[in-house]
């Protein structure tokens, strides 16, 4: 990826992005287990401490897994496309027996009974490394909401609201003085280019967009399936 300087007030980052607290370590965003190897390179990272790098791991694999099971329609490690996956299942196996049984099939298809709360955590710690990193703007109290849907099931004006919108970016106020977000949108305007908002990390795997417009929204697209958006206002 290729990666801008940020020229905002250092203070800003100055703590754990996810609760404030000591910087000992780097946190990636998004977390690696969601991207294919070879990963992609210069990877954004931000200031984390060694509670919150480590706590989130079991529900990151939780999500992962969730995720491939869920495109695959089924929990053995030979059904899902992803060999990083396959690799966690295989590792594994008392969290492929718990996505099996959460595997429910009905005459409209498959799906899986998801642990809501899991994947909203893993949803928000990416939110957080998003802000922070594209916004300098770390969120450490509770959002707003935190949404979570099928891409392929938005209806039509959902899918374009998410993929465009918020429709009041335009006029609002731009983004922190020197941050990523910044110099995006003063290039863009600038060098008179088409720019969408969306920050490829990996092809078919990992998309986000930031805006703060008054409010702080992260929005972010997962293996082209998962839409998650997240708002601070």
């Amino acid at each position: 990826m290729d990666q801008l300087t940020p020229f905002s007030d250092e203070r800003l980052m100055g703590a754990c992005v996810l609760c404030g607290g000591g910087t000992e370590t780097r946190d990636h965003v998004p977390s690696r287990v969601l991207l294919d190897e070879p990963y992609p390179e210069n990877l954004p990272v931000v200031p984390a401490c060694e509670e919150c790098n480590g706590g989130l791991s079991l529900d990151e694999e939780y999500f992962a897994c969730l995720l491939e099971c869920t495109l695959a329609g089924a929990a053995t490690p030979e059904a899902v496309r992803r060999e990083k996956v396959r690799r966690i299942l295989e590792r594994k196996p008392a969290l492929a027996a718990m996505l099996t049984q959460a595997r429910m099939v009905s005459e409209t298809g498959t799906t899986f009974n998801i642990d809501r709360e899991r994947v909203n955590r893993v949803v928000l710690k990416l939110a957080r490394g998003h802000a922070a990193y594209e916004l300098s703007e770390p969120q450490h109290e509770e959002p707003t909401s935190i949404l979570v849907a099928p891409l392929p099931l938005l209806s039509e004006e959902a899918r374009e609201e998410f993929e465009t919108g918020p429709a009041s970016a335009g006029l609002a106020p731009w983004p922190e003085v020197g941050s990523r977000a910044m110099q995006r949108l003063a290039f863009a305007v600038t060098g008179g280019l088409e720019d969408d908002g969306w920050t490829e990390v990996q092809p078919g795997r990992y998309r986000y967009k930031a805006f703060a417009d008054g409010r702080v929204i992260i929005r972010m697209v997962i293996s082209e399936y998962l839409a998650c958006e997240v708002t601070w206002e």
